[in-house]
């Protein structure tokens, strides 16, 4: 299920020539500045220039990404690239994974806020910082306001049409799930355009959208309220115990 926000969210920032890999900045950063380690390839000698990977935070590659790009350094984006990891098949075991890298996410994009809107760090401060503030950390604490408004025109045209059963209207109700479903249908045709784009993707994925609508994001919900209330309390946090089943078998 969440491999269709990945597929949504790469297609959507990265732009594409003749050649799939020639991203053009600033688009690329936002794309690589929250890059997957287990897809990462570089040289000892950048690494040991970016400063390795640093322990303040538990998101070791957006890290290293930003330390990188703050350097000067470009990276590319390589789709063709393919990394085998286990991911968790528990939702408890989802929602460890996904804290642990939002609020790794929240560290690393902290230690890097100095280059938030300054133009000597080029699309880096002006593009890849912002992106991750707004769209990994500011939507998601913002984006449950449309689902408890749902909520509460359910509730209140329930109990008016209850109290006063000749009465009542359900235009607010009306509106509220035209709205509603106009943020479904633009979300709807945005994972579309995004599947066109990337040609190779299994369309039968698409059939997870509705759980993604329903159960994916609500849980992303309470990840980004439990980041950030974390990160405000200066609570720390470890690793924690990940649990490897190696059950998944790899295609020959």
């Amino acid at each position: 299920m969440s491999h269709v926000p990945v597929i949504v969210g790469v297609a959507q920032v990265l732009q594409r020539g003749e050649d799939p890999a020639a991203a053009r900045e600033p688009l690329e950063l936002m794309v690589d500045a929250v890059r997957a380690a287990a897809e990462d390839a570089g040289s000892r000698e950048l690494l040991v220039r970016a400063g390795g990977f640093a322990e303040e935070t538990l998101a070791e590659d957006a890290d290293l990404t930003l330390a990188l790009l703050r350097l000067g350094y470009k990276i590319d984006y390589e789709e063709e690239a393919l990394a085998f990891t286990e991911a968790p098949d528990t939702v408890r075991g989802f929602v460890k994974q996904r804290f642990r890298w939002m609020y790794g996410t929240l560290q690393a994009t902290w230690k890097h806020i100095d280059t938030l809107f300054r133009p000597r760090y080029g699309a880096l401060g002006m593009f890849a910082i912002p992106n991750v503030l707004i769209f990994q950390i500011l939507f998601p604490l913002i984006s449950p306001v449309m689902d408890l408004l749902m909520l509460w025109s359910l509730v209140a045209t329930g109990w008016a049409r209850y109290q006063h059963p000749l009465d009542y209207t359900t235009d607010t109700l009306q509106r509220v799930l035209f709205y509603y479903a106009l943020f479904f249908t633009l979300d709807l045709l945005a994972t579309f355009v995004a599947f066109l784009l990337e040609r190779k993707e299994d369309w039968r994925l698409l059939i997870w959208l509705v759980f993604q609508r329903f159960l994916y994001r609500q849980l992303m919900y309470y990840v980004a309220i439990k980041s950030t209330l974390t990160a405000i309390r200066g609570t720390v946090v470890g690793w924690g115990k990940l649990e490897r089943k190696a059950t998944v078998p790899m295609g020959g």
